[in-house]
């Protein structure tokens, strides 16, 4: 099929690409230029700002595919722009949504695809939701067949690995340092992180698929481990000492440090599960990079690009550690229990 893929060069993107082209369909990128990313050959680019949404409609009014894949569609006006310059043109849209649609923490695990979605737990939820109902209104009206994919935690070459205080990579000299690592609540909470491979074999699977069209599915790992787990794997896969893990309250951490936490606020605090068994079934999806070999993989090529730093990042967690770890003893220390 020929294929246009809005993006094209970020974590999961970059994988899409090259799988599309592997699997034989022709393919365009629409994205800004300013990745610097290596493009396989055949791929045909177009240069803009997707969020200029007059312009961008302008630019792909000639483009002639099948199917469309947006990777970078955060909110209804995003989608009604895609209504616009798709509508009645393409066969296929397929729409890249988010596990964080889903209302939280999930009444039941495993989260399946009809979960309660409200209340949005953030504006990027609200967005996602917005979008997602606003492309199944159009295919209602027979303007395009949709698929939904919601990935959870994708990572891989190009992209960090995260931790308690987001995505810096000072993270990744700590854990080889053996430094202590701080971790919110008591470590106990699902986190479940996915290659970036696995996770565009499934949106290649469905391109051209009828038997997706009108559907949604989850994309995500099928190594649900706590994060106590994910650092140790971490620290193994750098071949690093054990790592030294220092639990410290979600509240406690979201009011010492708001605007680091933001991503500790609407994603990692919640313990999830996702079923994938739809995309198993109708893609193919299989899960087959291990996490503690996709951070190999990662990490090598962080260094590789000269982006393992480190900074005022990894003095501020040594001073959160400090603290935390006197008013500790402090309390233990003025706290005495003859019961």
């Amino acid at each position: 099929m020929d294929v246009l893929l809005i993006g094209g060069t970020g974590i999961i993107s970059t994988g899409i690409t090259r799988q599309l082209v592997a699997a034989g369909h022709d393919v365009t990128i629409f994205n800004r230029g300013e990745t610097d990313v290596e493009i396989p050959d055949g791929v045909s680019e177009i240069h803009g700002d997707r969020f200029d949404h007059d312009a961008f409609e302008k630019q792909v009014a000639d483009v002639d595919v099948d199917c469309v894949i947006d990777m970078m569609c955060f909110d209804v006006d995003d989608a009604d722009s895609d209504v616009r310059a798709f509508g009645d043109e393409v066969e296929q849209f397929i729409f890249t949504s988010t596990v964080d649609v889903y209302h939280r923490p999930p009444e039941r695990n495993p989260i399946t695809e009809d979960a309660p979605r409200e209340p949005a737990v953030s504006d990027y939820a609200a967005g996602k939701i917005a979008a997602e109902d606003r492309f199944r209104a159009a295919e209602s009206n027979g303007t395009f067949d949709v698929t939904i994919v919601r990935p959870w935690s994708t990572y891989g070459e190009g992209g960090p690995i995260f931790h308690t205080f987001g995505i810096d990579t000072y993270y990744i000299e700590r854990i080889r340092q053996g430094k202590p690592i701080v971790v919110h609540g008591d470590g106990t909470s699902l986190w479940g992180p996915c290659h970036r491979e696995d996770v565009a074999r499934a949106y290649v699977t469905a391109v051209g698929n009828e038997s997706t069209y009108g559907e949604t599915y989850h994309v995500t790992s099928e190594e649900n481990i706590t994060w106590n787990q994910y650092h140790r794997r971490v620290a193994a896969a750098l071949d690093a000492p054990e790592p030294d893990l220092v639990h410290i309250p979600t509240d406690v951490l979201r009011n010492v440090a708001p605007d680091r936490t933001e991503m500790l606020r609407d994603h990692f605090q919640y313990s999830t599960v996702f079923d994938n068994s739809k995309a198993r079934r109708e893609l193919d999806f299989e899960y087959t990079i291990d996490f503690e070999e996709g951070v190999e993989r990662t990490v090598a090529w962080l260094e590789e690009h000269d982006e393992v730093t480190v900074g005022e990042g990894d003095a501020f967690e040594d001073a959160v550690v400090e603290a935390w770890r006197a008013s500790t003893d402090d309390f233990l220390g003025r706290f005495e229990w003859d019961g």
